[in-house]
């Protein structure tokens, strides 16, 4: 069993996930973080592109499940030397891993690995600007900590949304779980067939953030683009910048999100950052409990 995206997985995989996180979370809470749940077991991390939050949360992950996990990225790996992504793979494969936790700049890169392996279970770490299931994933069952429930809920995702994985995954996720989701930003940043995504999108910041529960800033992904999309970031941030008095819109008891990593000053003021409505560093240690019950329940651990 692989995990490639969030559009083609099921609701109960979802929820399985979530419900696995909240038990994983006592454990990592623990003096000692650490259980024998995949004993034995291999995991390898694949990072072609750079990462901070998601290596090391997977690579914790591995270890407190006791996993044995091996750390590959693209600079070490034959792949300077010509080798193609998939002799790379092969090769691994055949020195036997439980899970390939991959991240990659082209699309669909880790659906193309899954097809030519033979054993093992492909993690999607994020792929071009395709997806990122495993940061919806944390986002949501952080959102449920909160809460206790997704369904009902406003979800309001403001920034790159043309560019970004995580708003992508998070669309089908938190739609697939009974939430409301609405997509804001320039629109120079919103992709042309947003209408085909189950989610309102809306040019206006004030629409987007009115009577929302959750307000999620994305970074722009200055990265995947050449040309300007916008004048500069003092304007970018006047007008799609997540401030304290955006945030007067939106509910009371509404919380702040950002999947990192943050450009403060750009698409989110330090006040709100840093302030009480944040869980931005919520968000970061349930990356490693759902981790941990990602490849629990994808390599077969046992409880």
């Amino acid at each position: 069993m692989h995990l490639l995206d969030l559009e083609t997985s099921p609701k109960e995989f979802i929820e399985t996930v979530i419900e696995g996180a909240e038990k994983f979370l006592e454990v990592v809470k623990r003096p000692i973080r650490k259980v024998p749940s995949l004993k034995g077991r291999t995991v390898i991390t694949f990072f072609v592109e750079p990462s901070t939050r998601t290596r090391v949360s997977f690579e914790l992950a591995a270890k407190r499940l006791s996993a044995d996990i091996v750390n590959i990225s693209a600079s070490t790996s034959s792949l300077q030397k010509g080798e193609t992504l998939l002799d790379t793979v092969k090769n691994l494969e055949r020195m036997v891993f439980d899970a390939l936790v991959i991240r990659h700049s082209v699309p669909y890169s880790p659906h193309f690995i899954a097809h030519h392996l033979g054993r093992g279970s492909v993690i999607n770490a994020g792929d071009g600007s395709h997806e990122h299931p495993t940061q919806a994933l944390l986002d949501m069952a952080t959102v449920k900590s909160i809460f206790g429930r997704l369904d009902g809920l406003k979800i309001a995702i403001i920034g790159d949304i043309a560019h970004s994985r995580v708003a992508r995954s998070n669309i089908w996720g938190f739609h697939k779980m009974g939430s409301e989701v609405w997509v804001c930003g320039p629109p120079t940043m919103m992709p042309r067939n947003i209408e085909r995504l189950p989610c309102r999108f809306t040019y206006s910041l004030d629409e987007a953030v009115e009577e929302a529960d959750v307000v999620m800033a994305l970074r722009i992904q200055k990265e995947r683009f050449k040309d300007p999309l916008f004048p500069s970031e003092m304007e970018y941030h006047e007008f799609y910048g997540v401030k304290g008095s955006v945030l007067k819109r939106a509910k009371k008891n509404a919380v702040v999100m950002h999947p990192g990593p943050m450009n403060r000053g750009v698409e989110i003021s330090s006040e709100v950052a840093d302030g009480g409505r944040s869980v931005i560093l919520d968000q970061v240690e349930m990356g490693v409990a759902v981790r941990m019950s990602i490849l629990f329940h994808l390599v077969g651990g046992e409880s």
